[in-house]
């Protein structure tokens, strides 16, 4: 046989080993006799460059890194699904598929909701020849060659399929992978991720695609993109499988909406079984002809859902409780968490909020608690397993009477439930107020992390956030880790600083309860830092938005003689705030207050901001009867849900550009 000959048959027999291993999960080749056929693949190709072709199985890795991602256009559109946290949500969407469609019979397609990365691939004469990301669901970044490098993905489709033909996939990292690939890169000395997901994210964002060939990336294929003859998805899933794409062995077809949730419940018990993260089921009408007629909202599709499971929770040991202090004094009690993998993340620790939480929940040390990731985000206690607290009991954690820190009294007012260290100069305060006030949204001085700070508080050089700018350049390089670029690049940032808004200005002081929103409010009536300074109480509360106690806090802040000598020495370092622009009187949002809830992928929430306060908006962080609009993102909360029982307008990204066009 000659080298031609041979090449392909090898190429056609590590294609059908693939198939096998990956799609019908039968292999029929030992990971011995695959690696010695490809490498006898790799070997004939190297001695012939003239018979290698790109849908080789060895050419799966691009050589050079990419300076950027091209945008793709999708040839059609790639739709984000509506949630149902609950059952009563499911019930809904249900009851409005049956009324539109009237009393025809439905039937469903379960799937698993992968917590991954979607991605879309283009198939022409059955070659593999371009992938892309989700982006926007218009547009997304061309990922051609890092999607080459996934074992699972087909370089050459079986069969006949269409000339054209586009197909939707999630991209995802086995749990197990996950942790082996954690293990491998503490033991090299490399940073850990976070979680399966924004691995799998990162891996496939790579602009060198040997990198993420590194990463041990899987697939499965759902749904096709451009338009091909199928009369059912169930259908178009057997097809997918035929041409050799794999698609998840869970998915399931149910002929009635009890089976529907009884597949739900089923996946739920098994959750933790599966070798992936799943956070839900998706549940997709299963004819071609049904789904065009019920047709889409905006970006949604009313024929498809996404039934979330409840927040997981997992169960874990107290092993220690300590009190943090934070730059408004305040003493926050932590709990310190024998290590827990909870809601796609490891876990050890978890806030207590303040002492009357602490005491409501009871939490003591070497209680086993139930932990969850409320909103899927921030770590909470759920409850103390007090079943298994011995018979003996534990001593309740008691709250310090002197700050932990610097020693000084604490105090907890009467009508407050936190309690504050008395000593503002505390070390812990200071550390803090620095890092609020090199923060982005405030002074963005880039650079000046904790750590940093903790130093600067710790020699004594800094002590009040003017004290940043007096610094030589000798005594930055003082600092232990302070190299000669990290002191230059530092050193520049805080001249840049001196250029800022008025808005920012306010907002860097740290003046408790003033956050953007009040900053800028604040800004926009008195113009300067000194009208601030000189506004009188009734000045201060007539602002729109600052009532009698937030305005008490301002004018407490700027009256004291200590904050306005910091004022001013920050004002004769050279910081010069900039008035902020009125508000348009007759833009689109004029006199209109949003609330943004959710990822934006065409927008950072900086810009949207901008975006809406160019046209005379203001934007608040939640949903009240006073709110005009509320725009949702990717992965939306409680506040969309707050909108819809308030009858408050809501819109999708692709609706608030609309607006913004």
């Amino acid at each position: 046989m000659d080298s031609a000959a041979r090449a392909n048959e090898l190429r056609e027999k590590l294609r059908e080993a693939s198939y096998r291993y990956y799609v019908l999960d039968a292999p029929t080749l030992s990971d011995a006799e695959y690696d010695r056929l490809f490498r006898e693949l790799e070997e004939l190709e190297k001695a012939h460059p003239e018979l290698s072709t790109s849908d080789s199985p060895t050419q799966r890795v691009g050589a050079a890194p990419s300076e950027k991602f091209a945008k793709v256009t999708h040839r059609k559109q790639m739709m984000s699904l509506a949630n149902a946290m609950a059952s009563e949500e499911f019930d809904e969407f249900a009851e409005r598929v049956h009324r539109l469609l009237g009393n025809e019979p439905v039937r469903y397609v379960v799937e698993p909701k992968l917590d991954g990365l979607a991605v879309t691939l283009t198939y022409e004469d059955g070659r593999f020849v371009q992938g892309a990301t989700r982006g926007d669901g218009l547009i997304g970044e061309d990922v051609t060659q890092n999607l080459r490098t996934i074992k699972m993905v087909p370089l050459q489709l079986k069969g006949t399929p269409p000339k054209l033909f586009e197909v939707r996939g999630e991209v995802f990292i086995n749990k197990r992978d996950f942790v082996r690939m954690n293990e491998e890169r503490e033991k090299a000395g490399e940073p850990t991720f976070v979680n399966p997901r924004n691995s799998a994210a990162g891996a496939l964002r790579q602009l060198d695609p040997r990198i993420t060939a590194q990463r041990p990336l899987s697939i499965y294929f759902y749904e096709v993109g451009e338009a091909a003859p199928f009369s059912s998805h169930w259908e178009k899933l057997a097809k997918l499988r035929e041409y050799g794409l794999r698609t998840n062995p869970e998915n399931e077809l149910c002929e009635s909406l009890d089976a529907v949730r009884d597949k739900y419940r089923r996946m739920l018990a098994k959750r933790h079984e599966l070798a992936y993260e799943i956070d839900g089921s998706v549940v997709k009408i299963d004819s071609e002809d049904q789904r065009r007629r019920l047709g889409a909202v905006s970006r949604t599709p009313r024929w498809a859902i996404a039934w979330k499971f409840p927040a997981e929770e997992e169960a874990t040991t107290v092993e220690n409780i300590f009190v943090s202090v934070g730059r408004t004094g305040a003493l926050t009690p932590v709990a310190e968490l024998k290590p827990v993998y909870v809601g796609g993340v490891t876990v050890g620790r978890a806030t207590l909020h303040n002492e009357d939480e602490l005491r409501r929940k009871d939490v003591r040390v070497g209680d086993r608690v139930f932990l969850r990731r409320a909103g899927d985000v921030i770590p909470e206690i759920v409850r103390v397993i007090v079943e298994d607290r011995p018979p003996e009991g534990r001593k309740p954690f008691e709250m310090p009477r002197e700050c932990p820190v610097c020693g000084a009294p604490v105090l907890r007012e009467p009508d407050e439930a936190v309690t504050r260290c008395t000593n503002l100069s505390c070390p812990a305060q200071l550390v803090g107020r620095l890092r609020h006030f090199a923060s982005r949204l405030a002074m963005d001085i880039t650079g000046l992390g904790e750590e940093t700070c903790m130093r600067l508080v710790q020699t004594g050089l800094v002590k009040t956030p003017a004290d940043l700018y007096s610094l030589t350049r000798e005594q930055w390089l003082s600092l232990e880790r302070m190299g000669e670029k990290s002191v230059d690049n530092l050193l520049a940032a805080l001249e840049a600083s001196k250029k800022t808004s008025l808005r920012r200005f306010i907002y860097a002081l740290g003046i408790r309860m003033v956050g953007e929103a009040t900053a800028l409010a604040l800004a926009r009536r008195f113009g300067s830092v000194q009208a601030l300074l000189d506004a009188s109480l009734d000045d201060i509360q007539a602002v729109r938005d600052v009532g009698p106690v937030v305005g008490n806090q301002i004018w407490s802040f700027v009256q004291n003689s200590q904050n306005q000598t910091a004022i001013q020495r920050l004002l004769d370092a050279g910081i010069a705030p900039e008035p902020e622009a009125a508000p348009a009187a007759s833009g689109l949002f004029a006199g209109k207050t949003v609330v943004l809830t959710g990822t934006l992928s065409g927008y950072t929430r900086d810009q949207a901001k901008a975006e809406i306060e160019r046209r005379g908006g203001r934007v608040a962080g939640t949903v009240s009867r006073k709110t005009d609009l509320v725009v949702v993102g990717e992965d939306a909360g409680t506040k969309m849900k707050k909108a819809q029982e308030l009858g408050v307008r809501v819109v999708d990204e692709k609706g608030f550009t609309d607006l913004l066009k």
